[in-house]
């Protein structure tokens, strides 16, 4: 068995050990304290389960996709010191004009409008 095999198994073997001791051994008495959504000592004003917009969430995706956008470019000035830096160069490139076509296309859609 080589070493990645041996990893995998182990951290799945550890994950679900640890997983099945906490659904095993924990406490589960819920009390209307509990329960209670908590704002700084006063009782609820309203609902606490009152849903999101789907324009906070599409803008949280978008956050999330330009900031992988920044970690898959980070590496870029080192691998222009690879042997073929123009393909390095145009595969950067490329995701970058992609990633901007969409935030275009959602711009004229209107998705990044918070108010309608």
């Amino acid at each position: 068995m080589n070493m990645i095999t041996f990893m995998i198994v182990a951290s799945l073997t550890l994950s679900i050990t640890l997983t099945a001791l906490n659904f095993w051994l924990a406490q589960t008495n819920p009390d209307p304290e509990k329960l209670s959504p908590y704002e700084c000592g006063f009782d609820p004003l309203g609902s606490a389960r009152l849903p999101f917009s789907i324009r906070f969430f599409l803008v949280a995706i978008l956050f999330l996709l330009f900031d992988l956008e920044i970690a898959l470019l980070l590496p870029l000035p080192w691998a222009t010191q690879l042997q073929t830096p123009i393909t390095t160069l145009a595969w950067a490139s490329t995701l970058i004009l992609i990633l901007t076509l969409g935030l275009v296309y959602e711009w004229i859609q209107g998705g990044l409008e918070w108010a309608e």
